[in-house]
């Protein structure tokens, strides 16, 4: 079993720290979610548990082994990253963009027919990167990063550019993936957060506020002053509170 381990992250920016010695252990099993206001540094934190920043300070270690330490390629076996979004220098088709993702891995290639029609891509596979959507684009990076089936999948906003239809469905794929891999996302959906994620982290100016399960951080007066906003508490699921904004702070 796969273990992502960071260990008192720190990053600067100029003056400004993106993040202040933040410590988080991560394993298969639950759907891990990022949350807090922009500039919390939710995709800061993402990137660093990628291995594509490093931080001024502290490490990140898969199995035991820092990142730093692995070569790109053997990161890229191991680790999924989705961005917000994805601009290749030449207008690849859809499946030549799933194929990318799939040579990260011996064999992966095999998968993609039947990944390209799982993912309801079959249709799009021939059209060229500019001439799909921007929810389109979003399933295709998906199908690209699950493809070499990584033992860590990191998502940045993977919904935001999808339907409410497609959005639920890409939170099913993760939490489903979530039973056997390590899986963190970033989401701005505070409602989607807490009924879809077993776990949220919540991010205030660089620092973890709460680690803890989602019902419990849904619950947390820290949600509240984190965001500046008095959010209403629900109860439409057993595994965690729904949420309306009903005003902000002054």
């Amino acid at each position: 079993m796969s273990h992502l381990r960071a260990e008192r992250l720190t990053l600067a920016a100029g003056r400004r720290r993106l993040l202040e010695a933040v410590s988080v252990d991560l394993a298969p099993g639950a759907l891990v979610g990022l949350i807090g206001p922009n500039g919390a540094g939710k995709s800061t934190l993402l990137r660093c548990l990628a291995g594509l920043l490093r931080p001024d300070s502290g490490a990140v270690t898969l199995d035991g082994t820092t990142l730093a330490d692995l070569p790109p390629r053997e990161r890229g076996r191991h680790i999924g990253y989705l961005p917000q979004s994805f601009h290749p220098a030449w207008d690849y088709t859809v499946q030549e963009v799933v194929e990318l993702g799939a040579s990260r891995q011996p064999g992966a290639a095999l998968k993609i027919p039947d990944l390209l029609q799982d993912h309801g891509l079959l249709s799009l596979a021939a059209r060229r990167w500019s001439q799909v959507s921007g929810g389109e684009r979003a399933r295709a990076l998906l199908a690209a990063t699950l493809v070499a089936e990584p033992s860590v999948l990191l998502a940045d906003e993977p919904g935001a550019s999808l339907d409410i239809g497609h959005r639920i469905d890409l939170m099913r794929r993760l939490r489903e993936w979530a039973r056997r891999s390590i899986v963190v996302v970033v989401l701005h959906d505070i409602e989607r957060a807490a009924l879809d994620c077993d776990r949220l982290l919540l991010l205030e100016q660089g620092h973890i506020v709460r680690d803890s399960a989602a019902a419990a951080v849904a619950r947390s007066p820290d949600l509240d002053r984190v965001f500046g906003l008095r959010f209403e508490r629900g109860s439409l699921s057993q595994s965690a509170d729904a949420f309306l904004t009903l005003e902000r702070r002054s």
